[in-house]
């Protein structure tokens, strides 16, 4: 499909709004081996894409990527965060302070600077994934703090310009960026990036949005909730995503993406409120009011807990995953 709808992230195995249990069966086995569950293949079952957070993390390895390409089908596709290095430099200062302690702060600048073995490292990490043809777009997603600036500018640039060969898309959080949105948008489309739509609690420097995709190439939108009360004062990271659309709410969405994919050659739509597999139901909910096929069969905990699909998914009425034997491909 030209449209694909998927969630940011297939892995919240534990804290409040863990998906076991609810998406995936609640008791598993521990065991390595053929009994082993395999989330990712499960997940590909009701999916044809998914948006990657573990490569904010760390950097990407081949032969991890690898192993998400064997374990998909071959129309499944991947979009893919840079590497916090890449986009949150602090964030990656203050991740390398907690494992050495004693580090002077001069070394960690150092540190934070992103050089060519880190692109080359990022890309080598993502080969078997584009090689496959399974690679959608690459997500730099800045924070909030990143102002629009003559430094920031010329730091975007660089970052586009290291991955100008993908599809690019990038996420903007401040509103100082849509304040200047002629000079913005003719930075994004001189390398051919996407403007990531995005929906999330709006305060007074939040980013302004009309929607409209800026090149012809893809579009990318991304849901992240509206929990104003917990966005910045939470006491777990995930509660600030423990929100679910309405029905009405998603339509704005859904609308809004059926008309701009008539317009580019392909668009990404994730769903990161991913609290208690929130994005799962969501998710479904879109592909139904985008007249897309609700494939897979889905837990009875799911539809239990969230009565909005009840009508839309199959029910499963077979043992859990877990209890069927699975051979895992490396």
């Amino acid at each position: 499909m030209s449209l694909r709808v998927g969630t940011s992230g297939w892995n919240y195995p534990s804290g409040p709004g863990k998906w076991n249990g609810i998406f995936y069966p609640g008791t598993r086995s521990k065991r390595a081996g053929t009994d082993q569950f395999d989330e990712l293949r499960f997940y590909a079952e009701h999916f044809d894409t998914v948006e990657v957070n573990s490569t904010f993390y760390g950097q990407p390895r081949a032969e991890v990527t690898r192993g998400w390409v064997e374990r998909t089908p071959a129309a499944f596709g991947f979009s893919l965060k840079l590497y916090q290095k890449f986009t949150h430099p602090k964030m990656f200062k203050e991740t390398a302070l907690k494992r050495a302690p004693g580090a002077a702060g001069s070394l960690l600048d150092l540190l934070a600077q992103v050089t060519q073995s880190d692109i080359d490292e990022f890309r080598a990490g993502i080969d078997p994934m584009a090689s496959a043809g399974k690679l959608g777009a690459l997500l730099a997603q800045f924070p909030a703090s990143f102002r629009n600036t003559e430094a920031t500018r010329e730091y975007l640039a660089q970052v586009l310009r290291a991955f100008q060969d993908y599809p690019v898309a990038v996420e903007l959080r401040h509103r100082s960026w849509s304040d200047a949105i002629g000079d913005t948008l003719a930075m994004l489309n001189e390398f051919n990036a996407a403007w990531v739509q995005i929906d999330e609690p709006k305060f007074r420097f939040s980013i302004r949005q009309n929607y409209l995709p800026n090149i012809k190439s893809f579009y990318y939108m991304r849901l992240h909730g509206r929990n104003a009360a917990q966005w910045w004062r939470h006491e777990h990271r995930d509660d600030r995503y423990n929100y679910l659309y309405s029905a009405a709410e998603l339509r704005e969405f859904s609308d809004t993406v059926g008309a701009a994919n008539e317009l580019v050659k392909k668009s990404y739509l994730y769903t990161n409120n991913h609290f208690s597999a929130k994005s799962v139901v969501n998710a479904v909910m879109l592909k139904a009011q985008l007249g897309q096929p609700i494939e897979g069969e889905y837990p009875p905990e799911l539809v239990d807990r969230y009565p909005e699909v009840r009508d839309l998914v199959t029910v499963s009425s077979s043992p859990p995953p877990a209890l069927r034997p699975l051979r895992l491909l490396s």
